[in-house]
């Protein structure tokens, strides 16, 4: 039997979130078979005239995806990454100073108008522009200089799931290839087995903890910081429920003072150096009272939150696979449907 969602059709039981949120194993094989050659060639070029610097354009979850990428290739490469405020461009129409630039724009859709000014402010400021796209119909993907489809197929779930972890696998491979990092090239090969592990694992511990909560801290760092933000997006979105993502050390300034007995925190920690300043701050979080919901890489499956331990980089793209059957099964244990989030459509035309 199906259920019509909004001229949308989903199978009675399953949400068109949970549908698509399993399909990002395929979908990542997809983008990593028909992207390599453009990879390569993209990597070729990068190495050969590198750039000063990286500028992302994206919001919501593609923005992110960003921040995944903006550690990948400040850490594996050394070369500075900043967000561009989309409104430089839509609103105040300023100029952008020219420069050997690379401007990567993450979009699922490709057609909001101020991403669109933004980008081709940096592409007439000598940019090259790399598009990370799902619609490669759109507007952004015929902008681009080079176009990376993200191969995630139509994603009819307000909340964006495969398509964000496409883009995360999108960062990974270019960075694998333009780093030469055979390390994680080789992780990037294992990664879609992997993800359908890792959307095996039965986190309805995280379920439980967070079903009565109002309010709750999402944890991260490094690698891991860009998957907080998007779990804290979902939260809000699909659940109902207030959540702030921080990084593991920002959260021990200003933000620790609110974190008392029975405050609720979801912490990500990768198995690197990164991932131990996640840990050291869930522990501290616990010996105040607070219910700490922990995924660790590490852990190899201990704790209430099974994760995988593989390339440190990677596993965060593991993490968020669990995460987002958890956030579905968490909406709907909270009363709402995670299919028709309040106030919200699938492309936002912000300008």
């Amino acid at each position: 039997m199906t259920v019509v969602v909004d001229e949308q059709v989903r199978t009675e039981g399953v949400t068109l979130m949970e549908s698509e949120a399993s399909e990002a194993a395929e979908a990542v094989r997809r983008l990593i078979h028909a992207n390599a050659p453009a990879f390569a060639q993209l990597a070729r070029m990068l190495r050969a005239n590198p750039p000063t610097r990286v500028v992302t354009c994206a919001r919501g979850s593609s923005d992110h995806a960003a921040t995944y990428g903006k550690y990948l290739i400040e850490t594996m490469l050394g070369i500075p990454v900043a967000s561009a405020a989309p409104s430089v461009a839509s609103v105040f129409s300023a100029p952008v100073a020219p420069g050997a630039a690379l401007c990567i724009a993450v979009s699922q859709s490709g057609r909001s108008p101020d991403l669109l000014a933004a980008v081709k402010s940096h592409q007439e400021a000598g940019a090259h522009v790399l598009a990370l796209v799902n619609d490669e119909s759109s507007p952004l993907a015929a902008m681009a200089d080079t176009c990376i489809g993200l191969k995630a197929g139509p994603e009819r779930s307000v909340a964006a799931t495969k398509s964000y972890i496409a883009a995360l696998a999108a960062f990974a491979a270019l960075v694998a290839e333009w780093a030469r990092d055979d390390a994680l090239g080789a992780a990037l090969a294992r990664l879609p087995d992997q993800l359908e592990i890792a959307s095996a694992f039965d986190w309805s511990g995280g379920v439980r903890m967070l079903r009565d909560a109002n309010n709750l801290f999402v944890i991260g760092r490094g690698y891991g910081f860009g998957i907080a933000q998007e779990a804290a997006l979902k939260l809000k979105e699909t659940c109902g429920l207030h959540a702030e993502a921080f990084s593991a050390a920002e959260v021990r300034h200003g933000p620790m003072a609110i974190v008392g007995e029975g405050f609720p925190i979801l912490a990500f920690a990768t198995s690197d150096m990164a991932g131990d300043s996640v840990r050291e701050a869930a522990a501290e979080f616990e010996a105040r009272g607070a219910r700490v919901c922990l995924a660790d890489a590490r852990a190899e499956g201990a704790c209430l939150l099974p994760a995988l331990l593989d390339h440190p980089a990677l596993e965060p793209i593991l993490i968020i696979q669990s995460f987002y059957h958890m956030a579905n099964a968490l909406a709907l244990a909270r009363g709402h449907d995670p299919d028709r989030p309040l106030h919200l459509k699938k492309v936002t035309e912000t300008r």
